[in-house]
């Protein structure tokens, strides 16, 4: 015979709650006068609204809500605990179970509600909820009901406690993730510096003189000799010693006058108060070294300036240290400074027609290169002739990843102040004021569906994504893109950086967070294909975790009805 059939044909005795249990109200009791212990404290809510160092009951309790919100809120304790504004319920007839008797108060659980009195605070009164009936099956059936019931509740609790364990394991594993996606730890530009007699070997010229230099020179003749300026001879083998003759490539230092360096890929020699630059170090291209010394020749002139003649020694070069990145990035940085037209045209990058303002354009790009080279982070530079988003594109493409600040590379929009009156409590466009709750909903919107916002007031440092067209208000800052920065990217990185935005929160009675602190947050810009591929991997997490956030309260909704109708089946005697 199951339960529900022994149920139907057991006896059963009807009693009003009076007649069999003990309703004993509280002690008033106030966090004031509380002192410091272990001991919940039962009051008006739906949990402890303390804790009390002591106790006025024990054992297994009912514990029915006073008053409040909550009042006729039924709760079972096992404990030792402190019963204030609510009342106890114990059974003094040893043929009711406690436990059982909790499952039954649950199953009348809104006739409890329903007790309340009062128009201010409402109440629930003792002596009201002595009146209950209650169905008195034997013991044993009473155990079996209990039984049941408790298993079902363990389902419930069990699957909140395994669920909300796996959802905080999914949280933490997509904030790994995002925050390694967005490290770029192995990927990110790195660089060693380095004194030049460090990576290059130095070379001598050969003793000549500015005549003999003329008198010696033969148009097409294998071997230049290269003066101070543009002044050069070419002449034959044979017309100076051979062991001054070089046909390594080198870099020439013209140390006198005007500080120039020239770069030599046939036979050559130079006059001896010059030196030269070769390199059989396979991890650097001597082409970037000439680059960089001659993006630094204002260095170098500065030194020679303050020389009684101009000119600098071979210990200002020998001791000037170069930043050396990996072998690709300087073959990199040579392929663009010397293709320019070639490597731009590639990356789409536009080039002024005229020459003038290619120039520009070139020097610019350099400029830019092997500053970034140096200090590994983007320097913003507005130039009114191009988009910065061209010298951008061009650094990702020689370094990869790049460092920047957010007002760098984006534009934080303020949002456009509307007052409650203007709201609906219902349509299609949100307005977003002082959190990611719409504030009310507007007939029209400011910003465009797949726009990051961040809050800045209120719930300062909150981040937003909006999928829909909306309103952003005056504490809302929207981030306008330029075409090689994915808006949805910039809502990781921002997430990811919440924490430090939230900690410059200015704390006030409304705590604000500025521009600048969003503009000034640093962060790693890839290309935009890298930028689409984190975004498509982080969004798979974010169903993975919302499916199973979703998918949660379903799930314990469907146990705990489960539990009910089992309790209403359980409990379902007929007088």
């Amino acid at each position: 015979m199951n339960i529900l059939e022994e149920i139907q044909n057991c006896p059963v005795e009807w009693k009003d709650l009076g007649e069999v249990v003990f309703l004993k109200r509280g002690k008033t009791i106030t966090s004031k006068t509380a002192t410091d212990g272990p001991y919940p404290v039962i009051s008006g809510g739906q949990k402890p609204a303390y804790f009390h160092g002591d106790f006025n009951r024990e054992g297994e309790t009912i514990t029915v809500a006073g008053s409040g919100a909550y009042a006729g809120f039924v709760m079972y304790w096992n404990e030792p605990i402190f019963v204030s504004d609510a009342f106890s319920i114990k059974p003094f007839d040893k043929m009711l179970s406690t436990k059982y008797l909790y499952h039954y108060l649950l199953e009348k659980q809104g006739i409890l509600f329903s007790l309340k009195k009062g128009s201010g605070v409402p109440h629930v009164y003792p002596k009201d909820v002595s009146r209950i009936s209650i169905p008195i099956p034997p013991l044993e059936i009473q155990e079996k009901i209990v039984q049941k019931l408790d298993k079902m509740t363990e389902y419930v609790t069990e699957l909140t406690s395994e669920l909300t364990s796996e959802l905080t394991s999914r949280k933490k594993q997509y904030s790994y993730y995002r925050d390694k996606l967005l490290s770029f730890e192995d990927e990110v530009y790195q660089v060693e510096w380095k004194m030049l007699s460090e990576c290059l070997k130095k070379g001598k010229g050969t003793k000549i003189t500015a005549g003999q230099m003329k008198l010696l020179h033969k148009d097409g003749a294998p071997i230049r000799i290269f003066a101070g300026g543009k002044t050069y001879a070419d002449v034959n083998y044979g017309d100076i010693p051979d062991k001054d003759i070089h046909t390594e490539e080198a870099i020439i230092v013209k140390s006198r006058g005007i500080i120039d360096f020239e770069y030599c890929t046939k036979p050559f020699s130079f006059k001896n108060e010059f030196w030269s630059y070769s390199s059989d170090n396979e991890n650097i291209n001597l082409r970037y070294i000439y680059h960089y010394l001659v993006h630094n020749k204002e260095h170098f002139q500065n030194i020679a300036n303050n020389m009684q003649m101009p000119q600098i020694s071979s210990n200002d070069t020998e001791k000037f240290k170069i930043p050396v990145p990996s072998l690709e990035i300087q073959s990199r940085i040579v392929q663009v400074l010397d293709n320019f037209d070639k490597v731009c045209n590639a990356l789409n990058i536009g080039l002024p027609k005229e020459i003038e303002l290619r120039q520009k354009q070139y020097e610019y790009f350099r400029e830019k290169l092997l500053t970034f080279v140096a200090e590994g982070e983007y320097t913003e530079s507005r130039v009114e002739e191009w988009d910065n988003s061209a010298i951008i594109k061009l650094l990702q493409w020689v370094f990869g990843p790049i460092r920047v600040k957010v007002g760098q590379v984006v534009n934080l929009q303020r949002g456009k102040r509307l007052v409650r009156k203007q709201l609906t409590t219902s349509g299609s466009v949100p307005v977003y004021q002082n959190s990611l709750a719409p504030l009310g909903y507007y007939t029209e919107s400011n910003r465009v569906k797949n726009t990051s916002f961040v809050i800045c007031a209120g719930a300062a440092g909150e981040i937003g994504y909006s999928t829909v067209d909306f309103w952003a208000a005056d504490d809302v800052y929207t981030l306008e893109t330029s075409d090689n920065i994915s808006d949805k990217f910039m809502y990781y990185v921002l997430l990811s950086k919440q924490d430090r935005l939230k900690s410059q929160v200015r704390k006030a009675s409304i705590p604000r967070l500025s521009k600048d602190i969003i503009d000034k947050v640093t962060f790693y810009l890839p290309s935009l294909t890298e930028q689409v591929r984190i975004v498509s991997t982080l969004d798979n997490f974010n169903t993975l975790t919302n499916s199973l956030s979703e998918g949660l309260p379903k799930e314990i909704e469907l146990r705990q009805k489960q539990y009910e109708y089992w309790r209403e089946q359980l409990l379902n005697f007929t007088r």
